[in-house]
């Protein structure tokens, strides 16, 4: 009797032992399924996203896809800004950025005293100023850059008459004022004189409020003449201060009196470090640039002036890479 009942006892663990192994062997056949399956998924996925498992290189597709429409959108703007010049020449008017300054002639470009800045907490600040903004092809041109560039519109006009228009869809923006230059002929309409009277220029700045209404700073247009006219600059600063409106000298003559004036109604000189496109080549325009970078780095802030000009957008497209070595800003934030 004990030994049928040692067999029987041998037998039924054996059973238990093979029902184990059973089991257990089960289990691995369905993780494996389960992991066969979950890698054919993924790897079905990934074709449809455009890439393999094998192959993880072309997941960065679809952002070289959006960078060639970029570069297309550029193009396009730029080949309008392009159109818009040529009928500026057909008209006579200026071809080159050489306008605003005394004469034209660099040499003579007024020099900007600056302290060194030995301590700059985060990056320096490069605000760069779009003057003579007065077409919807610029204002496109300009923004399909995605760079922050601080547009200054032109007061409206037979020739431009649209400028409030487009400003007012714009969140920040300048106003480009012209004002009465010693040398240069295509004079603007309604150009700021330096006869004008306090009741004519606070006349004026109404207007320029009027069609500007967030209006918060003004460069000069030209006026080397008026700049440098310290009555005249003392009845532009008080009707601006008075219109809460603040003057940044674009310094078109070395003998601007913009500096003693603000001193004197207790505001801060704030003017032009950089001109991008003096000359309109691409190759200046793009060591320009270089130019006002080093003024940032070297000051802490700095400010340059270019013009929407084909040339002067593609540099400026040209050098996203080497305008991160800044914080480039709307001139606001300086």
């Amino acid at each position: 009797m004990r030994k049928k009942s040692k067999k029987k006892s041998s037998a039924s663990s054996s059973s238990k032992v093979l029902s184990y192994i059973a089991w257990a062997l089960a289990l691995v056949a369905l993780s494996m399924g389960m992991f066969i399956i979950g890698y054919y998924l993924g790897y079905e996925s990934g074709k449809v996203e455009g890439y393999s498992v094998k192959s993880k290189e072309k997941r960065h597709l679809p952002a070289i896809k959006k960078s060639s429409k970029e570069k297309e959108d550029v193009k396009q703007r730029l080949k309008q800004v392009l159109k818009q010049e040529k009928k500026k020449i057909k008209k006579e008017a200026y071809v080159s950025a050489s306008h605003e300054l005394d004469g034209g002639v660099l040499a003579k470009e007024p020099k900007l005293e600056r302290k060194d800045v030995v301590h700059v907490s985060g990056k320096p600040k490069l605000a760069i100023i779009i003057d003579d903004v007065g077409t919807s092809s610029q204002v496109k041109a300009i923004k399909s850059l995605h760079l922050p560039l601080t547009m200054s519109f032109l007061p409206p006009s037979k020739s431009r008459p649209n400028t409030a228009k487009l400003a007012a869809h714009e969140n920040f923006y300048m106003v480009h004022l012209p004002m009465e230059a010693k040398n240069w002929s295509a004079e603007e309409p309604n150009t700021l004189r330096i006869h004008d009277s306090q009741q004519a220029v606070l006349r004026r700045i109404k207007e320029i409020k009027k069609w500007f209404p967030r209006v918060h700073y003004i460069n000069n247009h030209t006026g080397s003449k008026f700049t440098s006219n310290e009555t005249a600059m003392n009845r532009l600063i008080y009707a601006l201060k008075k219109n809460h409106i603040f003057f940044i000298d674009s310094r078109t003559t070395a003998e601007t009196k913009a500096p003693k004036v603000m001193e004197n109604f207790g505001l801060k000189y704030v003017a032009r470090d950089v001109f991008l496109d003096h000359h309109m080549d691409k190759a200046y325009v793009l060591q320009q640039i270089k130019k006002a970078i080093e003024v940032a780095k070297k000051h802490g802030t700095a400010i340059a002036i270019g013009h929407p000009h084909k040339n002067t957008l593609r540099a400026l497209y040209e050098s996203k890479a080497i305008l991160k070595g800044v914080d480039l800003v709307l001139v606001n934030r300086l």
